[in-house]
């Protein structure tokens, strides 16, 4: 039985699949996505999150680790090493969670059994169990049996993924797979280098492989003002996924809720002076794609 990091298990999830569903987020991903809403989720080892709000500055952190020089300013400690530096221990003698470990070690037993407690909304609801991340197929082994154990208790499953992964990884898990969910950030290899930390010339080769495999796909855009919004872009995007096959585009409007997110971990925002896309912007983008036959819908 093997052993994968998780950083979270979200319950009733509507907008992962079809559905009611369960959402196991693996931790680690190899793309750094500059507008990412969950920072917690690309590191491959566990973390803390500092979370200010909940801090009530009693002191204990300090007292336990005084090698990390911890100061209580304005009732709210104040890490002079960083967030990034601090042991994982921290989180255990937190009082108020305000220091918690992103990322828990968790046998693949451990996870299905979760996920199984809400076998009746699945059942109401043709609902199940989605794996994502971070990246789950940066943890294959681990996934591979998540996926096979879900299948033995006749659940759907679905992958949220980047697609950037070797094809013989793809190719392990595609007979336990139901649905992938499939970004598509953007069209120019270089764009997509600059924005998310790697090209995407292997992500459009495994999409492909996905559908010519006969796979359903949901294709999921996040929609960036100013970074993949462009006609030239949706263009190159709308042909694209208009010559394979899939059932639906699904286009994000970018939000910036992670804002804190990224403070809390001691990362810098790239994207801070970016606005969220308007309603007008967002239904631009959706006739355009329509144009080319596809099935868009606004929002997961």
């Amino acid at each position: 039985m093997s052993e994968g990091l998780v950083f979270n298990i979200q319950k009733y999830s509507v907008h992962d699949g079809p559905g009611i569903r369960t959402t196991v987020f693996l931790k680690g991903c190899p793309l750094e996505c500059q507008w990412c809403h969950n920072p917690e989720s690309i590191g491959f080892k566990s973390q803390i999150v500092f979370w200010k709000d909940r801090c009530i500055g009693c002191g204990r952190c300090k007292v336990k680790f005084p090698e990390q020089k911890i100061e209580i300013v304005n009732k709210k400690a104040s890490f002079t090493k960083g967030v990034a530096n601090l042991p994982i221990e921290v989180s255990e003698i937190c009082p108020t969670q305000a220091l918690e470990l992103a990322g828990i070690r968790m046998s693949s037993k451990e996870v299905i059994d979760e996920v199984r407690k809400d076998t009746v909304f699945y059942d109401q609801s043709n609902g199940g169990v989605t794996f994502s991340g971070g990246e789950p197929l940066a943890q294959l082994d681990f996934l591979k049996e998540l996926l096979i154990k879900a299948k033995t208790f006749g659940l759907h499953t679905t992958v949220d993924t980047t697609g950037y992964s070797k094809w013989e990884n793809i190719e392990e898990i595609l007979p336990y797979v139901d649905l992938f969910l499939l970004d598509v950030k953007h069209m120019d290899s270089e764009k997509h280098k600059e924005f998310t930390g790697v090209s995407n010339e292997l992500i459009l080769e495994n999409i492909k492989k996905i559908s010519d495999a006969g796979k359903r796909i949901f294709a999921r855009m996040p929609v960036i003002p100013t970074v993949n919004d462009d006609d030239n872009n949706l263009t190159k995007m709308g042909e694209f996924l208009s010559s394979i096959q899939i059932e639906q585009i699904n286009i994000l409007p970018y939000h910036d809720i992670a804002k804190n997110k990224y403070k809390q971990l001691g990362k810098i925002y790239k994207l801070k002076d970016l606005e969220v896309p308007s309603d007008e912007q967002m239904s631009c983008v959706e006739e355009k794609l329509k144009s080319y036959g596809l099935k868009v819908i606004i929002g997961g």
